[in-house]
């Protein structure tokens, strides 16, 4: 019988996710959302080869409404531009899997969504993809708040396109976590 947990991830249709790790997403995305809603902040999504898991994570929490603006899953350098605002010069100069596009994927997703928070990736799920520069498992991730922006790379070695975008919403949820903490702790002070 599935209990009430796994029900919520259901959602997670494309990306294979071990009990233990659903259970760690769902335990980040709740603590992010009582932070988020104790504050009356939000938060929106802009990604890429996560295609929506961050989204999915957040929004499996019950009463996410009331601090989830929205998501896009950009895939496209397209779409990209046209709904995040990242610049077609960012896109030339450094690559859609770069740290100056996430930033301003996650910049283009707090303008247009209106939030507090914004959470991108942008990288090579694989298993294909990659290049010598840019191997399958190296994903970028931005997040960006009113008044700070934090960005990580993780390479997973091509650990397999399921396991690779796993590690990705791990490690994105992870970072948002810390920078909602972050925030918080200058409210405090």
């Amino acid at each position: 019988m599935l209990n009430r947990q796994t029900c919520l991830f259901a959602r997670f249709h494309r990306v294979i996710l071990s009990k233990r790790v659903k259970k760690d997403l769902y335990i980040i995305a709740q603590s992010i959302e009582v932070t988020l809603k104790t504050h009356g902040w939000s938060v929106a999504t802009a990604e890429s080869c996560t295609g929506g898991g961050i989204a999915a994570s957040l929004t499996a929490v019950p009463g996410s409404s009331t601090c989830v603006k929205g998501g896009i899953v950009a895939y496209t350098e397209e779409i990209k531009m046209r709904l995040l605002d990242v610049s077609s010069r960012v896109l030339q100069t450094y690559g859609v899997v770069s740290q100056r596009t996430v930033e301003e994927m996650a910049r283009g997703a707090m303008k247009n969504f209106d939030s507090d928070f914004a959470v991108a990736t942008s990288g090579v799920a694989g298993p294909s993809g990659g290049s010598e520069n840019i191997p399958v498992g190296t994903i970028w991730i931005a997040v960006a708040s009113r008044s700070q922006m934090e960005t990580y790379c993780v390479n997973y070695y091509n650990e397999g396109r399921d396991k690779n975008t796993q590690n990705a919403i791990v490690e994105s949820l992870k970072l948002l976590q810390k920078v909602v903490e972050n925030e918080e702790n200058q409210v405090k002070k």
